[in-house]
């Protein structure tokens, strides 16, 4: 199977996995306690004026024909409105996603520069003391919470030593770098145990492998023997990882952004679902499912450029 071909099925693949999620995002959104209609009105509002938003909304009619016009408004890119800010979901959407994505990129950066160099050391040098000392630190960040992690930092690094803000975005690329870097490093520490675990894991099952004993037989240098044949094939699984690594992250800031004050979607979410703003709501949740949506099919493409096999599949 060529690359474009795997690519076209993967991307096929999608299609229904949107639509289940659009489903279970509109039941879900409906079995909310509350009414949205009273989240909107004035505190003085009346009956009529509860029902005329309802009207407007079309909570007043069968939930199939909601569903309809909840399928049509997605595929016309018409959200609607934001009970809450009182904007378009699709303008608030985009005007949040960039400090959620820049983010989990910072995120995603450290949890590659701190896991990839200590998961080769670890594995080369193998029920060592170093290797032990490795493994000891990473089941800490592991085992505690991510939102007591950045707590300590915010209160030790923030708050006592003044050395980063307490929370914002900033305006300028450098800014963002400087504004996040506390909570990049608190969802870094965590999601670089997992990765280091495993890649360690693999690296030690490559190196054992009858091809890269022949490959050192041969004589190739070891940089060429690491480099070529044992991180490549180590990363496959890797990769996996990673991408549904990244894929939590996205959906998942919520905690990080309320504890540094991020004004990212995952905090939006939060106040989104305290005043029951159904559009938002659903906005953002789709949004979330698209984009790890897109996440995967990527996963899946580096995954076949490392291994063609299984392109075959």
């Amino acid at each position: 199977m060529s690359t474009i071909s795997y690519f076209l099925s993967r991307l096929l693949q999608i299609i229904p996995t949107f639509l289940i999620v659009m489903v279970i995002i509109f039941l879900l959104v409906r079995a909310l306690p509350g009414d949205p209609a009273i989240a909107m009105a004035d505190a003085k509002a009346t009956a009529e004026q509860l029902e005329q938003i309802r009207q407007r909304l079309g909570l007043d009619q069968p939930l199939w024909v909601q569903f309809g016009i909840f399928v049509k408004n997605v595929f016309t890119g018409n959200l609607g409105d934001s009970i809450l800010l009182k904007a378009p979901v699709t303008q608030v959407i985009i005007e949040r996603l960039p400090a959620s994505g820049f983010l989990t990129l910072y995120a995603v950066l450290f949890s590659l520069l701190i896991a990839g160099p200590l998961a080769f050391v670890a594995a080369l040098n193998r029920n060592s003391w170093v290797d032990t000392s490795i493994r000891s630190i990473f089941q800490v960040g592991l085992s505690t919470p991510v939102f007591y992690i950045g707590l300590l930092l915010l209160t030790f690094l923030a708050a006592r030593m003044r050395w980063f803000p307490v929370g914002g975005y900033g305006t300028t690329f450098l800014e963002h770098m400087y504004h996040l870097l506390l909570p990049a490093l608190t969802v870094a520490l965590y999601t670089s145990a997992i990765i280091m675990r495993n890649l360690r894991s693999s690296v030690i099952e490559v190196v054992d492998a009858e091809y890269v004993q022949f490959a050192r037989a041969k004589g190739l240098p070891e940089r060429i023997v690491l480099g070529r044949h044992v991180l490549r094939n180590a990363l496959i699984s890797t990769v996996t990882l990673l991408g549904l690594s990244i894929g939590n992250l996205m959906s998942g800031t919520l905690v990080t952004e309320t504890v540094f004050a991020v004004p990212g979607v995952g905090r939006l979410m939060l106040d989104a679902i305290f005043a029951r703003d159904y559009p938002l709501i659903q906005g953002l949740t789709l949004t979330f499912a698209v984009l790890v949506s897109i996440i995967f099919l990527l996963t899946d493409m580096i995954q076949a450029w490392l291994d063609p096999r299984l392109r075959v599949a």
